[in-house]
């Protein structure tokens, strides 16, 4: 059912405006005596999550009794994060996702269904793992708060990925994303509809009808007079309605389609969001679409110290590098470290050029040259960069430097998906 659906490519909606659609669409559901919510983490920041949080707390009080960031193989929020982020929703509220040991299974998906989603390339049962929280049958209402935007694994994030990937398990969410890896990103990002969605759909259909979970989605956006970031869109519904309503205003929304390829990229990493290239990567995943053959992608990362979020998953990334497709299916093959971390795969292949176009880091002080050229980027000094391409005065998209060199510059690669008519396979 869908509860609720505003938005358009110009509208702004005030947090007024949101407050209000939150209490109508609480008053239309009726009573709850026990609420959980699953906001994202602090790498989505800028999802308007925490001021929807805050407002559920707000209207709920008592009732709202536990809130879990849906951290995925993230690492968990510190205890300033969550302030900043969820300010006014008591702390002792919060619980954290443990992706390797507090998960259940119930269901699994067939895998004559998985391979004829996946076209023929991935041919195994996916499980449906959800945090045991979730299955606590004292909870009548379950709040899954997000944005959808263009997403490299699944197409279009949020809705049932928060459920299965961002309070989901370790094999459901490895799995997972080697099926986006191996159908092909380029295939995937910006559509409502692919073989991973299909995989989650079927298993909420299936697994977890009659959990009583309400998606409340956001589509966010830079407004281009201000700069300031804004909610063009708000959709609040329990089924896949609400979640392609929001898709459809995303794609029209978040989706830049270039006039030309890029030759050389230039993409800043904020320091409170990023400091892994497990997510700083979306430099290269929403940008590969728009770059030429041959072109330069040059990532400003003040705060990069770690390739993974999780160990495991950063040792493996130390191990095996960056190095393409054909080398990282080879190697996943040749290896059972690979084979039982199948996310971490898919990662391998989602942040290689495949040899077309050259990725340069420009780390700070908490990583190394040779820990960058080890993964198979090439490093940049991040002072010099910072001084040839001073982002205090450069604007998103098009810029010509005083020497004539024209660079396309994105402050933050999260908010958008970028595309040359000619690359982006439809």
């Amino acid at each position: 059912m869908l509860y609720y659906s505003r938005g358009s490519k110009t509208d702004v909606i005030t947090a007024d405006q949101v407050r209000a659609a939150l209490g109508e669409v609480f008053e239309a559901i009726g009573p709850r005596k026990r609420v959980l919510a699953i906001p994202p983490d602090y790498t989505r920041l800028n999802s308007y999550a925490g001021p929807i949080t805050r407002m559920v707390s707000d209207y709920f009080g008592d009732r709202l009794t536990d809130v879990m960031p849906a951290l995925g193989t993230h690492s968990p929020m510190t205890e300033e994060q969550i302030t900043s982020m969820y300010q006014g929703v008591p702390l002792e509220k919060f619980r954290i996702h443990d992706w390797r040991n507090d998960v259940v299974t119930v269901g699994e998906v067939p895998a004559d269904y998985i391979n004829e989603v996946s076209e023929g390339r991935v041919n195994y049962t996916w499980p449906a793992q959800v945090n045991k929280l979730l299955l606590d049958p004292s909870f009548d209402l379950i709040l899954s708060i997000g944005q959808v935007v263009p997403h490299e694994v699944i197409g279009m994030a949020n809705y049932t990925k928060n459920i299965f990937v961002g309070v989901g398990g370790a094999e459901g969410i490895n799995k997972s994303h080697f099926i986006g890896a191996s159908y092909g990103m380029e295939r995937i990002m910006g559509r409502a509809k692919t073989p991973v969605r299909d995989v989650l759909e079927y298993a909420r259909t299936h697994f977890i009808p009659d959990l009583p979970i309400v998606y409340i989605l956001t589509v966010r956006a830079k407004d281009e007079a201000t700069g300031d970031l804004v909610t063009r869109g708000l959709f609040i519904g329990d089924d896949f309605e609400c979640f392609e309503k929001a898709s459809a205003l995303s794609l029209e929304t978040n989706f830049i389609m270039v006039e030309k390829e890029i030759r050389k990229c230039v993409v800043y990493l904020d320091p409170s969001e990023f400091k892994s290239t497990w997510l700083g990567n979306k430099a290269v995943y929403r940008t590969r679409m728009a770059l030429a053959d041959g072109a330069e992608l040059m990532v400003l990362a003040p705060a990069l110290k770690e390739f993974g979020e999780d160990h495991t998953i950063d040792s493996l990334i130390r191990k095996y590098g960056y190095k393409g497709t054909p080398r990282t299916l080879e190697a996943t093959a040749a290896n059972q470290d690979l084979r039982d971390n199948l996310g971490a795969s898919a990662h391998l292949i989602h942040g290689s050029s495949e040899g077309r176009f050259k990725i340069t880091y420009c780390p700070g002080p908490g990583m190394t040259r040779e820990e960058i050229e080890s993964v198979g980027f090439a490093w940049g000094d991040l002072e010099e960069a910072l001084r040839r391409y001073p982002i205090d005065r450069m604007k998103d998209g098009w810029n010509t430097m005083p020497d004539g060199e024209e660079v396309y510059y994105i402050s933050n690669p999260a908010l958008g998906l970028w595309a040359y008519p000619d690359r982006f396979i439809d």
